[in-house]
């Protein structure tokens, strides 16, 4: 079993790279990963050189397909997360899906796990969640039984967009701004608890059903941010801001920067007062979750992967 064919599309990001590592600690050696951020790509290249990495545009049909006809497992990674245009959206998360659904029906009829995200139940519309439900309706459609993965806001090892790139500007910036009271509950998940299920999907061949993995813990967004600048020892002083003065900030900065790593839309999500259900996927799934302030603890200080960067 550990020398099948581990398929991975949109493998070069925040979950790809964690699942690579967690994958070859498991003993897994072939794998397979599909993706089209070339600096990410040659970030996973050198922290892993002896696995397999291919730039492919999944919105594209190419030669990527060749990859299905052999392939044992894939885990469906690709995701656009954020933006300012929706065609990226469509491109990334929805048409990608349509193409790589095509190829495991040509190959070998791998087994397929899809990871979606809690954002198609949010209260939020915006064109992640729009782009993320059309994405899982696809999957549901298509006839292959798989387990469906709904992760919510995810941290960990590689992390560039959400704890790691608020890790990076509080040691650069001597204010760190938050919108409001910054009481906003989140349910913040350990990548690496993730990842662990993902691989129990994998050895134990768990069938199709929806699966709402959410963080164990509820957190509030300021109470994330004290935890890390805790963690780093950042001595950035922590500043609550009109949410109204938050928001046309970050408008004004949307106007300059064509993939700004906090938007509007973000910031709408953030506040939208989304609960998701909790549901005993480590008893499901036979693993542990990791308790939320050891998890930073290892985003942050683990001497292999924390000093890893992918780029924004």
């Amino acid at each position: 079993m550990k020398q099948e064919k581990i398929l991975l599309p949109g493998g070069a990001g925040l979950v790809g790279q964690n699942l690579v590592a967690r994958l070859k600690a498991h003993g897994y050696d072939n794998i397979v990963v599909l993706d089209k951020h070339r600096a990410n790509i040659e970030v996973l290249r050198r922290v892993q050189p002896d696995i397999t990495v291919e730039y492919a545009d999944l919105a594209e049909p190419g030669e990527w397909t060749r990859h299905f006809a052999d392939a044992a497992v894939v885990v469906m990674l690709q995701a656009q997360i954020g933006g300012n245009d929706y065609r990226d959206f469509q491109r990334n998360n929805v048409d990608s899906t349509r193409h790589i659904l095509d190829a495991i029906k040509a190959g070998s009829s791998p087994y397929l796990v899809h990871i979606s995200s809690s954002v198609v139940e949010s209260v939020a519309d915006d064109f992640y969640t729009r782009s993320k439900r059309e994405q899982e309706e696809i999957v549901l459609a298509s006839g292959i039984a798989c387990p469906i993965l709904r992760p919510t806001l995810m941290f960990g090892w590689f992390d560039r967009k959400h704890l790691g790139w608020l890790s990076r500007f509080m040691k650069k910036q001597p204010v760190f701004p938050i919108p409001g009271n910054g009481k906003y509950m989140r349910q913040p998940l350990y990548v690496g608890d993730f990842c662990d299920v993902i691989i129990s999907c994998i050895e134990q061949r768990h069938p199709g059903g929806v699966f709402n993995i959410s963080g164990q813990e509820r957190v509030d967004y300021i109470d994330i941010i004290r935890e890390i600048k805790r963690v780093t020892g950042a001595r950035a002083a922590i500043v609550k801001i009109p949410y109204g003065l938050f928001y046309m900030l970050l408008k004004v900065w949307g106007v300059f920067d064509s993939n700004p790593p906090f938007t509007t839309q973000q910031l709408e999500a953030l506040v939208a007062k989304d609960e998701f259900e909790v549901i005993d996927w480590p008893g499901i799934f036979g693993v542990e979750s990791t308790p939320f302030a050891k998890a930073v603890d290892e985003t942050f200080n683990d001497p292999r992967y924390s000093k890893v960067e992918l780029e924004f």
